[in-house]
């Protein structure tokens, strides 16, 4: 399993959050993310809405997120009470050439899918290293499960050619708890696999909350290249859209 490394390329991630939050427009609904990028994101949103009077309502995907955005004076909405975004924001693990995505490596999968799909326009924001010409060879493939469900669901993953490891905290004894009080899967799966088939299957089991593989839902993605002092941003743009 590949934890994710929170300090890795902090530079371009910076570079890259501060260019996703120069699209958040004044009296936008915006979805944000979790993780390491969306925190400088957060930041950003915090320096224009203290500095700029940038006035904008915050739908975070996670209790970390939520925190912050308080914490730097951005009002925030309670996911359960939104139904549409003008503009969603997050960042990814694995990024592949359809704008195909895996998300879940900080645990928040299943929301940041929910406010992915509220979102008219959903960005993606990544360093470089993020791009893959194919998803599941760096980074595993996390599902979230009911717990009561884990010997159910990790034999349905055998069957359908993958193993499975369930993701233990790191700071804290016993498996990880998601913000929605689920247990995490780490699935790995041959690379002839077809993800989008495993995908499929895996929503039509029982015990499975949400997955990882995010498949056709982002428009854009902001890349940032290069290393620290020669940084740059190129932008992908899903074919056709």
């Amino acid at each position: 399993m590949n934890l994710k490394n929170t300090q890795s390329n902090s530079e371009g991630k910076k570079f890259v959050g501060a260019a996703g939050a120069k699209l958040v427009e004044d009296g936008m609904l915006t979805g944000i993310g979790t993780g390491s990028t969306m925190a400088f994101l957060i930041e950003e949103l915090g320096r224009r809405v203290r500095d700029e009077g940038l006035k904008i309502t915050a739908v975070p995907t996670s209790f970390q997120s939520r925190i912050l955005c308080m914490k730097l004076g951005i009002p925030v909405l309670e996911m359960q009470d939104a139904c549409a975004l003008d503009l969603a924001i997050d960042g990814a693990d694995e990024v592949d050439g359809n704008l195909d995505l895996i998300k879940g490596g900080g645990g928040a999968m299943t929301r940041e899918k929910v406010v992915a799909a509220m979102a008219k326009r959903f960005v993606v924001v990544i360093d470089e290293s993020k791009l893959v010409a194919r998803l599941g060879q760096s980074f595993a493939i996390p599902v979230e499960v009911i717990p009561s469900a884990l010997a159910y669901v990790g034999k349905a993953i055998a069957n359908l050619g993958g193993t499975s490891t369930l993701r233990m905290g790191v700071a804290k004894d016993g498996p990880v708890v998601t913000d929605n009080g689920q247990f995490i899967l780490d699935l790995r799966f041959a690379p002839a696999a077809d993800l989008r088939a495993v995908d499929e299957a895996l929503h039509r089991t029982a015990g499975v909350v949400e997955t990882g593989l995010f498949f056709g839902m982002a428009r854009e993605t902001l890349v940032a290249c290069g290393s620290a002092g020669s940084l740059s941003l190129r932008r992908l743009q899903r074919h056709g859209g």
